[in-house]
C-alpha cells in the first residue's frame, strides 16, 4: 500500500541519507581540519587539497573559490556514501540489525574506496602513504563516516513514521 507524501515532508529515505551525510560530512571534514592543522594547514588548504582532485595544483592558487569546490566535493561524496550505506542495508538487513560492526566495516570500506581508487584516478594521483597516517585515516573513516551513517540509518530503519494522515473507520455494509 502507498501511502501519500504530506505536503512539505521530504521522503523518509531522503532525510535519512541526508541526515547520515551531513553527520559523516561534518564530522569528517572537522577531523580533517584538526589533523591537519597538526600540520601547520589552515582548513582553506584543506578544502583546497580537496578541489585539487578536480583542479591539480591550481586548486591552491584559487582562494576560497576553490575552497568553496573542496567543500562541495567533500559533501557529495559524504552524502554518497550514506546513499550507498542506505541501500546496502535494504537488501542486506544485519547492516541495520548490527550498526557497530557494519559501521566499522563499512568505514574501512570508505577508506579503501577513497585512498585506492578515488585519489589515484583524481589529479592527484597516486600518494605515498606511511603507516601512521594510514591508520588515522582508517580510524577516521570508521569513527567519523562509517559509525554515524549506520547508526543514523539503524535509527530511521528502526522508528516508524507516524503518519498524520489518519484514515477514517470504513463503514461496513449491512
Amino acid at each position: 500500500m502507498n501511502q501519500p507524501i504530506p505536503v512539505g515532508r521530504p521522503p523518509r529515505f531522503i532525510m535519512t541519507i541526508f541526515l547520515a551525510g551531513a553527520a559523516a560530512g561534518v564530522l569528517d571534514i572537522t577531523a580533517a581540519f584538526v589533523t591537519s592543522s597538526l600540520h601547520g594547514y589552515t582548513p582553506l588548504k584543506v578544502l583546497q587539497g580537496i578541489a585539487s582532485g578536480a583542479l591539480g595544483s591550481k586548486s591552491f592558487e584559487g582562494g576560497w573559490s576553490s575552497g568553496f569546490l573542496g567543500i562541495l566535493i567533500h559533501f557529495l561524496i559524504a552524502f554518497s556514501a550514506a546513499a550507498v550505506f542506505y541501500i546496502a542495508s535494504r537488501k542486506i538487513v544485519w547492516m541495520r540489525h548490527r550498526p557497530v560492526s557494519s559501521g566499522v566495516l563499512y568505514g574501512v570500506a570508505v577508506y579503501l574506496f577513497m585512498y585506492w581508487i578515488v585519489v589515484p584516478l583524481s589529479a592527484i594521483g597516486w600518494q605515498k602513504y606511511s603507516i601512521d597516517s594510514t591508520i588515522r585515516a582508517i580510524v577516521i573513516h570508521v569513527v567519523c563516516v562509517g559509525l554515524p551513517i549506520s547508526f543514523i540509518v539503524r535509527h530511521f530503519a528502526n522508528h516508524p513514521v507516524v503518519s498524520s494522515n489518519r484514515s477514517l473507520p470504513r463503514r461496513h455494509a449491512s
